[in-house]
């Protein structure tokens, strides 16, 4: 029986996501300002080729899969970056929230301006539409934020974990990564991340917090 995870993106818009997908039965995909990835119910070459007419914007497409795939269509593989899944099984944390600020519409121009600094993987104008993103200030200033993506029920994903270079070192990643974690859990929902199989920093501090390694995870940038 294949899992859940075994096709996030899939899974996601046809499950907790379906409120962002297009697409079809066979494709699915959410809006190029939502965020890039796209799934199919079957990995074939005939939904590459399908999906390449399918969808007429110029934006690389991010397509995620457990194996390495061979892709043989019109698609240009720009990059194919290797990472892993880990999933948290563990207890609640006791955390403090009271610094916790809920992101709004808002703040986006703050929150598109710390991911671009911080590169914690695709971000858009309405990225925050997957919701449940919430941020650290120092007075005005967004300096720390993490939110939620990808949910292929029963499965939430832990996203745009990101700190502002200046404020590094004073836990507060770990602090929003324990609020997330017990805000899936209190939703009835299993806390997950991906993370770059080079990111040794980040993935250290994820075991730390008790995320295991599920799997492997491959993630293809195409463009046109």
């Amino acid at each position: 029986m294949k899992h859940a995870l075994d096709n996030p993106a899939f899974n996601a818009l046809a499950t907790g996501n379906q409120n962002l997908a297009k697409g079809n039965d066979r494709i699915k995909y959410f809006d190029k300002d939502v965020a890039p990835f796209v799934g199919f119910s079957e990995n074939s070459q005939e939904n590459f080729d399908a999906v390449y007419h399918m969808i007429s914007r110029e934006n690389p497409l991010v397509f995620i899969s457990r194996n390495r795939t061979v892709i043989q269509s019109k698609w240009n593989v720009v990059q194919n970056v290797p990472g892993w899944q880990m999933v948290y099984n563990g207890d609640a944390f006791d955390v403090d929230t009271s610094n916790l600020i809920a992101l709004t519409d808002a703040h986006v121009p703050q929150m598109l301006e710390l991911t671009k600094l911080t590169n914690p993987g695709p971000f858009e104008l309405h990225t925050i539409d997957f919701g449940h993103y919430y941020g650290i200030f120092d007075g005005e200033k967004l300096v720390a934020m993490a939110g939620q993506r990808l949910n292929p029920v029963p499965y939430a994903e832990i996203s745009a974990v990101c700190t502002h270079p200046e404020y590094t070192g004073k836990g507060y990643a770990r602090q929003l990564m324990k609020f997330h974690v017990n805000r899936i859990k209190a939703a009835g929902e299993i806390p997950f991340l991906h993370v770059r199989d080079d990111n040794t920093r980040a993935i250290k501090v994820y075991k730390d917090l008790g995320f295991e390694i599920f799997g492997e995870v491959n993630f293809y940038v195409l463009a046109k």
